[in-house]
């Protein structure tokens, strides 16, 4: 890998992208779909790739019913061939958890909804972060701004920080990727977040995405596991896994490159029919100088399934 270039990014539309890769995707590869325990008939999705902490080797993921987005997210362990929700470990009202490690702790986060304060149909949201070196002692330490998700962190070096953010609005559109930089968790803020530099060569207006995932991939370059989506013309979500590079040294960026499609993984149910084709990024899991991850995602709001796929980054 070559990590000292000068990347560059095209603005391009999502179903432009999805055509790229149809003419190139593969027409089969392995996969499966996760099965859970310890959450009675409630879904599981929306996961991350495994990882180990605290002695145990486990997933996060988001608990719902069916017919509902009010969920929790919980921790699970392998029993059997089933993710089993892990007696005893903390659970948070919280939607499409995440993790990373920064200075050997912890980073655990997810969306946070609560009643609008001006429209009782309508909710607010945010991500929150907690932070520890075990699962009985995860902290919570910081969040974002009102209405922003996807805001991932990277840890490139000691004392410093990548994070990765998604306003929406008047300053994002429908959703944005930013990139700015921390040199320790405390300084993750509202502020600093909003002050993040707009990725603007990424999306077309009416396009959207965010980055679910980042890994150090060394000097100074990060690969960072994203979505892309778009609404069709009977206003159905499509949702597509995604990948970037991001050359922390000298800020520039590759082109977004979608991985994944849903017909790719094993069929199954959806929360709504417009959700079908929706497949929302967990994490990578594997060695990321191999030539092959495993790619784990929710799948149409409703599953969690892995698909084999070849390493991205190589």
């Amino acid at each position: 890998m070559t990590h000292t270039k000068q990347l560059t990014a095209s603005k391009i539309s999502v179903s432009e992208r999805y055509a790229e890769f149809v003419e190139n995707k593969p027409h089969s590869a392995k996969t499966e779909k996760l099965l859970f325990s310890g959450v009675g008939s409630k879904d599981v999705y929306n996961i991350s790739a495994p990882f180990v902490f605290d002695g145990h080797t486990l997933i996060a993921g988001r608990i719902e019913d069916r017919d509902s987005e009010h969920s929790i997210a919980g921790f699970f362990h392998k029993v059997d061939g089933h993710w089993v929700l892990l007696e005893g470990a903390p659970t948070f009202v919280l939607q499409d958890p995440f993790v990373t490690f920064i200075d050997q702790e912890l980073v655990f986060g997810g969306v946070e909804i609560a009643p609008h304060p001006e429209n009782p149909q309508a909710l607010t949201w945010k991500t929150v972060f907690y932070r520890g070196t075990a699962l009985d002692n995860l902290t919570r330490f910081a969040e974002g701004p009102e209405g922003m998700k996807d805001i991932r962190l990277c840890e490139i070096e000691p004392n410093r920080i990548a994070v990765f953010t998604r306003p929406q609005g008047e300053v994002g559109g429908r959703g944005t990727i930013g990139y700015t930089e921390i040199d320790q968790l405390s300084n993750l803020t509202p502020t600093t977040i909003n002050q993040a530099k707009l990725l603007t060569e990424q999306f077309e207006e009416h396009d959207w995405g965010g980055a679910n995932e980042a890994h150090h991939l060394g000097n100074g370059i990060i690969g960072v596991l994203s979505h892309v989506a778009m609404f069709d013309d009977k206003g159905d979500r499509h949702y597509y896994p995604s990948v970037f590079t991001y050359n922390s040294k000298n800020h520039t960026y590759s082109d977004l490159k979608i991985i994944a499609e849903r017909d790719l993984f094993t069929p199954g149910a959806a929360k709504r029919p417009d959700l079908i084709d929706v497949v929302f990024s967990g994490g990578l899991y594997g060695d990321l100088t191999d030539s092959k991850l495993k790619l784990f995602a929710g799948i149409s709001d409703a599953e969690a399934h892995w698909l084999e796929i070849n390493n991205p980054f190589l």
